[in-house]
């Protein structure tokens, strides 16, 4: 991962942590980074641990858009299971547009 990167994704992270730990929220859990995962170049796991001894997972990815930045969102098990089928309809149109690349 690109060090330009590691050092916005470790901003992000940190950010969103405080976010989850605004009182405001009503849920009194304070979330603390626990360890980032990079799982390819533009994603990435965060583990936050919380007061409450419990953890959080979230799931980072890379926008290449307005000279990059990190989005995140906390998955599901129907995230997982749509992300699957992603994976496989993307090999289908890999397949379908590789002959029209006019080699």
């Amino acid at each position: 991962m690109e060090k330009k990167k590691v050092h916005l994704l470790h901003k992000k992270a940190k950010e969103t942590a405080e976010v989850f730990s605004n009182p405001a929220r009503g849920y009194g859990e304070i979330f603390q980074v626990s360890q980032i995962i990079p799982l390819s170049e533009t994603t990435a796991i965060v583990d936050f641990a919380k007061n409450t001894n419990k953890h959080a997972m979230t799931f980072f990815y890379w926008i290449n858009g307005s000279g990059g930045y990190w989005q995140y969102y906390f998955p599901t098990y129907d995230h997982c299971v749509g992300m699957e089928k992603v994976r496989e309809y993307l090999h289908k149109v890999e397949i379908h547009n590789f002959d029209k690349n006019g080699v």
